[in-house]
């Protein structure tokens, strides 16, 4: 499951740039938060309300436009390589417009549904969601999006991921990082390049594959010091 850190589109200068140790100062102080076991979709997600909400007091976003899981069976023989992963988490295998922002209760293709979630952890447990749903948990992908404003431009900020499985990621409709192999959920795994959030309406849309086990994702805007960014509002619908 350990695998080396890999970022698309050249971000791995990017993890040189931003030193881990100024991520892993912000989250030393986290506790884990730990839930009992599920029924439905709770205790791990409650439905989004109409009022926006800010990121964590880690920074972590977890309001999000969840998909019902897109059966993809494993690839056994090579395993989640870039190649692989890029083909299969791509804008044309998006189930939709890759240029829309979906609502509450839209349909896509195979009669699967988004549904507008908080998360109650500061990982989105996409294996919970599923099996709540009682959807398939192994051999799927799972989309998010998410819409986020922010109340000025900001430049030169990260976005901070953790995934389990594979996972690429889109701000704006262009990739800024992807997370590849078959990879347990590491907070701070992986560190976008430099990017820029706009003045208000910003789009967050990201891809997981997950294989066998669990299956869940993380991310956070930091600043150029590593710390989480707060100042933002996030609303889907």
């Amino acid at each position: 499951m350990g695998v080396p850190r890999s970022v698309a589109g050249g971000c791995a200068a990017a993890l040189a740039l931003l030193a881990p140790a100024a991520l892993h100062a912000q989250t030393a102080g986290m506790v884990v938060e730990k839930l009992p076991p599920p029924t439905g979709l709770a205790p791990y997600f409650t439905p989004a309300s109409a009022a926006a909400v800010t990121p964590d007091a880690d920074g972590f976003l977890r309001r999000w436009l969840l998909l019902e899981p897109v059966v993809k069976p494993n690839r056994t023989n090579t395993g989640f390589t870039p190649s692989y992963v890029r083909e299969a988490l791509a804008p044309a295998t998006y189930p939709g417009r890759f240029d829309a922002v979906p609502r509450e209760g839209d349909s896509a293709a195979g009669g699967l549904r988004w549904h507008a979630l908080d998360s109650a952890l500061f990982d989105v447990k996409l294996f919970y969601l599923a099996q709540g749903l009682g959807k398939p948990t192994y051999g799927v992908i799972f989309w998010a999006v998410t819409v986020i404003d922010a109340p000025r431009e900001m430049r030169g900020v990260r976005l901070a991921l953790g995934s389990n499985s594979a996972s690429r990621w889109w701000l704006n409709g262009s990739e800024v990082a992807g997370l590849y192999g078959d990879r347990r959920m590491v907070m701070d795994d992986v560190v976008s390049r430099p990017i820029t959030l706009r003045k208000g309406r910003n789009i967050l849309r990201g891809a997981v594959m997950n294989g066998p086990g669990l299956s869940d994702f993380c991310a956070r805007f930091v600043d150029a010091e590593g710390k989480p960014i707060r100042d933002l509002a996030i609303n889907v619908k």
